[in-house]
């Protein structure tokens, strides 16, 4: 009952990277169009690729995948690939995250880019029903001129649906550039963007805090490491920030052993804002739907958990309040339905 549950509950996914997105099938589509790449010529020989030694590892596979993404016709056939995959598993509303400096590195100039996510937005609501917004994302381990680089794309050239500001890639990068990414978050945030950084996937609480208290995020993405800081705990839960968990990924980058072992519970129990996301799913062998069946089987969730989880994601996400209403009266239709 739980899986057909899961399956027919409406959803909304807020941690989905774009490049991470693309399915096996996609990335080969691509590979095929752009010769000279690093990346294996087979399904079977991409899922071997796809095994993670540890982040730094996965974020060198990443790279490899972003290297067959140098038009703004692969640009659109990614958010379209995304959209379809998620609007397969009755996700109604996503905030696809993107990282336009590795576009720029590629030379596809920015406009080209704008113009590539909003014809692909637009036709993700018309073929599958699904509302596509844009999270605009710092890979800071790039340096500076990321910073700048993403800053002026989402500033001078953002695409009708950005809704946020946000920053990925390894945590340990930031420290070397911290007064850049402060300066370029308070300009996204004085343009009416939403921070939403990562935080706590890969370091400690401290990480948490300079988001919060130098990026001042709305949302944190990860934030797994909360449960070292009871202080930071006890903000969290006092301030209502919504975290964007990911257990599946955190398990396969190998920030946590196994699934049973993730803290994903213990931030339930605390009273935390916790949403349910996928991440980078083919990468990591999941998809939204996947992730609401691992932590019910791990952790013992039933109906009224799994709702409110979806419900959570909702009502943290940034859509229209009249979209918000829609998708949350969609999930009461379904709840009342399964109890019968």
């Amino acid at each position: 009952m739980i899986d057909a549950f899961i399956d027919s509950l409406p959803k909304a996914e807020l941690h989905v990277h774009l490049v991470g997105s693309a399915s096996p099938e996609t990335v080969l589509e691509l590979a095929a169009r752009h010769p000279g790449h690093r990346l294996p010529g087979t399904l079977s020989g991409l899922r071997d690729f796809f095994e993670f030694r540890d982040f730094p590892h996965f974020a060198e596979v990443y790279e490899a995948v972003n290297e067959v993404v140098t038009t703004p016709e692969d640009v659109a056939t990614l958010v379209l690939g995304a959209a379809r995959d998620l609007a397969a598993q009755n996700t109604r509303y996503v905030e696809l995250t993107v990282t336009p400096y590795s576009h720029q590195r590629l030379g596809m100039p920015m406009p080209e880019v704008t113009e590539a996510l909003d014809i692909a937005s637009r036709k993700a609501r018309e073929r599958y029903g699904i509302r596509v917004a844009y999270i605009f994302d710092i890979p800071a381990e790039w340096g500076a001129d990321s910073v700048r680089g993403t800053l002026e794309h989402a500033l001078n050239h953002p695409p009708e649906a950005l809704v946020g500001f946000g920053m990925g890639g390894i945590e340990e990068s930031r420290a070397a550039i911290r007064d850049e990414l402060r300066d370029a978050f308070r300009a996204a945030v004085a343009a009416g963007l939403h921070s939403v950084p990562h935080a706590g996937e890969m370091t400690g609480p401290e990480t948490m805090w300079e988001a919060l208290e130098g990026l001042k995020a709305e949302r944190l993405g990860h934030g797994i490491a909360c449960v070292r800081d009871e202080r930071l705990m006890a903000y969290l839960r006092d301030n209502r920030i919504p975290l964007e968990v990911c257990p599946t990924s955190n398990v396969c980058t190998k920030q946590v052993g196994a699934i049973e072992d993730h803290p994903f519970p213990r931030m339930l129990e605390a009273g935390l804002v916790v949403t349910l996301n996928s991440d980078d799913p083919p990468m990591f062998g999941t998809t939204l739907s996947g992730e609401y069946r691992a932590v019910a089987r791990a952790f013992g969730l039933g109906v009224n958990e799994l709702a409110d989880l979806s419900r959570t994601a909702v009502t943290s996400s940034y859509l229209d309040e009249v979209g918000k209403k829609e998708i949350l009266a969609e999930i009461d239709s379904v709840v009342a339905a399964t109890r019968g």
